[in-house]
């Protein structure tokens, strides 16, 4: 299978597969079969390109969009938070566009992911093959909730939700996670934090917390440093529990 890689020339990217021809206003470009990343293309007016590979936040720039996907940093903190990595194994609900199975994945871990609608599951695939992770993200068809029986109990490191039944998911998260596994739910609205938090007590989860994930840009000019006046850089909520 081969990886698309990005051409890069100023605030210009284009995604392409290596062996495709394309072509722009700066003229028509041939990628080899073999190009490499660090490579220098040049289109046939002369004007230069170089090849970058596909990096994390480039998915989520580039990959294909069926919703709002979780920012990068959201992703970070997910993945900070509950340690994902090489050798884990993560149940994750609510795929959508799949940059957080993509981004697990290429911490090492294995991701089961369920996804109800069966277009946005057949995108999400797509994604993980552009993502080069197809092999270790399984995206299902399906509703986590009803096939909780079918999955083997206590398989899973940590459990992951981006989805608006998360309580009810997360209800059964003693019975699927490891011991000291973790569950780590995104929501963009309070009130459903608020039925997660209360879920994960009422299931005796352990060490349950919720911070809003909010960053501020920094503006430098000739006048001085401060915070940007732009609109405040809230995303969501995120809350995090252990299985103990």
């Amino acid at each position: 299978m081969t990886v698309p890689v990005l051409l890069v020339r100023d605030d210009r990217e284009y995604l392409v597969e290596p062996g495709e021809e394309m072509g722009t206003d700066l003229g028509v470009l041939e990628v080899p079969d073999d190009v490499e990343p660090g490579a220098t293309l040049e289109t046939h007016l002369g004007n230069e390109f170089q090849v970058r590979r596909l990096r994390g936040p480039d998915l989520f720039h580039h990959f294909e969009r069926t919703g709002a996907p979780m920012v990068p940093r959201d992703i970070g903190l997910v993945i900070g938070e509950t340690g994902i990595s090489r050798g884990d194994r993560v149940l994750d609900t609510g795929t959508g566009t799949g940059v957080l199975s993509a981004l697990m994945a290429r911490a090492g871990a294995s991701v089961v992911s369920y996804e109800r609608d069966p277009e946005f599951a057949d995108v999400a695939r797509e994604n993980m093959k552009l993502g080069g992770v197809a092999d270790a993200v399984d995206v299902r068809t399906g509703d986590l909730t009803e096939e909780v029986d079918s999955l083997e109990p206590s398989s899973f490191d940590v459990l992951t939700l981006d989805t608006g039944d998360a309580p009810s998911v997360v209800a059964h998260a003693p019975e699927l996670l490891v011991d000291g596994g973790y569950v780590a739910v995104y929501s963009p609205f309070i009130e459903s934090t608020r039925e997660v938090v209360e879920t994960a007590r009422e299931v005796d989860l352990s060490n349950v917390w919720t911070r809003e994930t909010i960053q501020r840009e920094m503006q430098f000019d000739d006048r001085g440093t401060r915070p940007s006046t732009a609109p405040v850089g809230h995303t969501g909520y995120l809350t995090i529990a252990r299985n103990e």
